[in-house]
């Protein structure tokens, strides 16, 4: 598949995102997809669960490090997927992709750089780029379709002869009898299981089944509850003619950052090729480009549940955008959102959550991605801690030989390897979303504008954070540094505002701010330690 490349004013010199892809033959093509019909081997080295981005990956990597071995990979279906998620990669997990061999993989499918964040709140807007690279040039993200970089992934999975792709349903994991190890998996076909094959996996089952991993609960038992939902639509516009307001300094930016379209189709973001995060709805509101010609956006609704009934649902949604885009400051993205809420049939909504990892004390089988732990969308990080996981685990296997006992030290380190990094994605996901969304307290109010008022600052005060979202910056004590560097300065605009009070009032109402930031972090850095 080739998709027609709009003016292309801004290719990505690190990650391509023009030119062809060496894969492309296999992009549509079924030739090498088995059916459940079909006679399949009774065993395979390594077994892999789910063809998603993560799947398809880990399957890619395991067939070149591994050229001798035999591996399946078992995908419902192999059509193209829909989702309204997972259709921004960060600058970490394009590096990720490059360690793979896969670092041209958003060739050919119209995808977009992302040079770093816009973000407006209470009428103010700032820009945070991502970091510079050691060759001095800023790094770079990208923005796709999700199910054409799946497409991509699995079309190199399916290039590689010693790959199996088999369209099938995973039932059931097989295990010993008494024990509890993981030594393969019973399929059924893929709209029907009424016949039932059993696959044994000589060396390793991976469970890379997503976010609404099937096996999740084999590991991790806890039931999961919803953080929010994100209700989603796209905009479709021109591409755009120039790129003057591709990037910017860091930190804030004047008021009338760009001037208006000049022409009702053209691209209404502030900042194209650029994520924008609107704070000021009823929870975060999302944009970035799938295409020259397509944005994509995520109105973020608090709470475990939506409205059963689909008027109020969308009424809510238009309150929210109308809210975080107000016509005053953006006419036109204004207008165009309302007629994209008005004019959707459907909103498609995805439900989000905070699963922390669990250790992996089962022997004979591994679980990756989203199936192992899943962190608020907001910051869109699921992706690159997910394919750096694959990182750490393919430089564990080449270290140790095949035997159970060798089998757990490598989970352990491999454990212990991957944990900076998913800290700090995770943690700053569901934190931010637990700042930016929450009921309108005092505290909470304040924290919101000290953190805006601290990310405005530019240099490291913009910069850190940013290497924070792109997953650049792997440190959880400098995350905690900064978070409690913007708690600090609550409490000094607190000290410091007459209006909140005399003195001792608020004395005591700044150490109840610096609690409340507390209780915000803490408690997601310690989950995510656990294991």
């Amino acid at each position: 598949m080739t998709v027609p490349e709009y003016l292309p004013l801004d290719e990505n010199e690190d990650w391509p995102t023009h030119g062809e892809y060496e894969y492309t033959a296999y992009y549509h093509s079924r030739r090498q997809v088995h059916e459940f019909s079909e006679q399949l081997s009774p065993s395979f080295d390594y077994i892999v669960i789910g063809a998603g981005p993560i799947g398809a990956a880990l399957a890619f990597k395991l067939s070149t490090d591994h050229p001798d071995h035999q591996i399946l990979i078992v995908e419902k279906s192999w059509d193209e997927p829909d989702r309204i998620v997972g259709e921004l990669m960060q600058p970490a997990g394009c590096q990720a992709l490059e360690l793979l061999g896969l670092g041209r993989v958003f060739s050919g499918i119209g995808a977009v750089p992302v040079h770093g964040y816009y973000i407006a709140y209470g009428g103010k807007q700032l820009y945070v780029p991502y970091p510079l690279n050691p060759n001095g040039k800023p790094f770079r993200g990208v923005s796709f379709h999700h199910g054409r970089l799946v497409m991509n992934l699995r079309a190199a999975c399916k290039s590689r002869s010693n790959i199996t792709c088999l369209e099938a349903s995973v039932v059931d994991l097989i295990r010993d009898s008494g024990v509890s190890a993981i030594r393969g998996v019973r399929v059924g076909a893929a709209r029907d299981n009424k016949e039932i094959k059993e696959v044994t996996a000589r060396r390793i089952t991976f469970v890379c089944d997503g976010i609404s991993s099937q096996f999740r609960k084999v590991l991790n038992p806890e039931p999961v509850a919803l953080i929010s939902h994100f209700c989603g639509l796209v905009l479709e516009h021109e591409p755009v003619s120039t790129a003057d307001h591709f990037t910017g300094p860091a930190g804030a930016i004047p008021a009338s950052l760009r001037a208006d379209p000049c022409t009702q189709k053209e691209n209404p973001l502030p900042m194209p090729h650029n994520g924008h995060v609107l704070l000021d709805g009823l929870g975060p509101v999302l944009l970035y480009q799938m295409s020259e010609r397509e944005t994509r956006v995520l109105a973020d609704i608090p709470g475990p549940t939506l409205p059963s009934d689909g008027s109020q649902l969308r009424a809510l949604v238009r309150e929210s955008l109308s809210r975080a885009a107000p016509k005053q400051m953006y006419p036109a993205l204004h207008s165009r959102l309302m007629d994209a809420v008005d004019g959707t049939q459907r909103l498609r909504c995805i439900g989000s959550k905070f699963i922390p990892a669990t250790a992996n004390r089962i022997p004979g089988a591994i679980w990756i991605g989203d199936a192992l732990n899943v962190r608020h969308p907001l910051t869109g990080g699921g992706m690159t801690v997910g394919l750096w996981d694959i990182v750490h685990l393919c430089k564990q296997m080449a270290k140790e030989e095949h035997s159970p006992r060798a089998l757990n030290r490598m989970t352990a380190q491999w454990q212990w390897d991957r944990r900076s990094r998913a800290l700090v994605v995770n943690t700053l996901s569901v934190a931010l979303h637990a700042l930016f969304a929450a009921a309108d307290s005092p505290d909470m109010c304040l924290l919101r504008d000290a953190c805006f008022s601290y990310l405005s600052r530019g240099s490291f005060y913009t910069m850190h954070p940013s290497g924070f979202l792109s997953g650049l910056f792997p440190s959880p004590l400098l995350l905690l540094f900064h978070f409690f560097s913007v708690a600090i300065l609550a409490v000094t605009m607190r000290l410091g505002d007459p209006k909140a009070g005399i003195l001792p009032i608020r004395c005591l109402s700044a150490a109840r701010t610096l609690w409340v930031a507390a209780c915000v972090i803490l408690p997601f850095m310690w989950r995510e330690l656990q294991p």
